[in-house]
């Protein structure tokens, strides 16, 4: 559902997303707190994870061949704070909410994390075939997915929108008509591709020009298509929208939320380690961590009170 993989950067974006990222990582604890418009936010570099010990309880629901490899194969895709990406470059160092509720659960099961980054569009897919365990990207739990993918839910985010700075006309987006003769920039394959794909009738209907809609496969490159004016509106995750808008060397209005979803761990459909991770997430619940984890990132509005396995789409 989000933004996805950084795989290439223009020269501007190079430049533009380290600022972001240490922004993110504690320079200022405000903008943390700013990304979900939850208030106040721990500092983003605060360890919240390492100090957990094995849940035996939840640990017992693993197959038994997973707790004797003792690994968990992740496919994750990565882009820009809050959700997951790179401290550094050069280190591959990670961060994000994706980061910290994965090692959180993993801590929990007592298995390591093996994590491969890829890009988002590629991760569903790869799970049928056993190439991943688990699928992280913040992925939304949509009926489409539910067909072929099973999901733990973790946290609660959605679709939003965003223009650059100074589009101080342009009003929240509440019927896609509202589009109509302009270019849209997405991820891609992600839900809001899907979305925007599936209703471009709405124009013809009323009688007006279609919306172009340009899907990216690196966050990065979205971001600088708003910047240079190439699209003239984002779609993406609430959450990361929100923390673009609070990072004034962004130079992105967020509009509105339009659609909210749960988004979950992804796994191939009929996995049996569903029931082990949601019992993690919920035991991260009950002792306070996964709210600890929230107001790091400043997503404390974005808090789920149970973890469920592959709920319907929120209507």
């Amino acid at each position: 559902m989000r933004t996805t993989t950084v795989r290439r950067r223009l020269l501007a974006t190079t430049a533009l997303l380290p600022v972001l990222a240490l922004a993110a990582c504690g320079s200022d604890p405000k903008i943390a707190g700013a990304a979900g418009a939850s208030g106040p936010a721990a500092t983003a570099t605060e360890d919240v994870v390492s100090g957990l010990g094995r849940s035996e309880a939840a640990a017992a629901l693993l197959p038994e061949e997973v707790r004797k490899s003792g690994v968990l194969k992740f496919g994750s895709a990565f882009g820009t704070p809050p959700g997951a990406f790179y401290v550094d470059q050069a280190t591959k160092k990670a961060a994000g909410v994706d980061i910290d509720f994965s090692e959180a659960v993993a801590k929990l099961l007592g298995l390591t994390v093996q994590r491969e980054e890829a890009a988002f569009e590629t991760i569903l897919p790869a799970l049928g075939s056993g190439k991943y365990d688990v699928g992280t990207g913040n992925f939304g739990v949509t009926t489409a997915r539910l067909k072929t993918v099973d999901f733990v839910t973790y946290i609660d985010d959605g679709q939003g929108f965003a223009v650059k700075q100074d589009n101080t006309a342009f009003q929240p987006v509440t019927d896609l008509a509202q589009l109509c003769g302009l270019t849209i920039g997405t991820g891609a394959g992600t839900t809001f591709e899907s979305t925007l794909d599936s209703k471009k009738g709405v124009c013809a209907d009323a009688g007006k020009k279609p919306y172009e809609v340009k899907a990216f496969s690196d966050g990065g490159a979205l971001l600088t298509s708003l910047q240079q004016g190439r699209v003239d509106v984002e779609m993406s995750t609430i959450n990361g929208l929100r923390h673009q808008a609070a990072q004034p060397a962004a130079g992105v209005r967020f509009l509105n939320e339009f659609h909210r979803l749960d988004v979950g761990f992804a796994f191939r459909k009929g996995s049996p380690l569903t029931p082990a991770f949601q019992a993690a997430v919920n035991q991260l619940i009950k002792d306070g961590t996964y709210e600890r984890i929230l107001r790091k990132w400043g997503l404390t509005g974005s808090a789920i009170k149970e973890s469920q396995i592959s709920p319907p789409e929120h209507p």
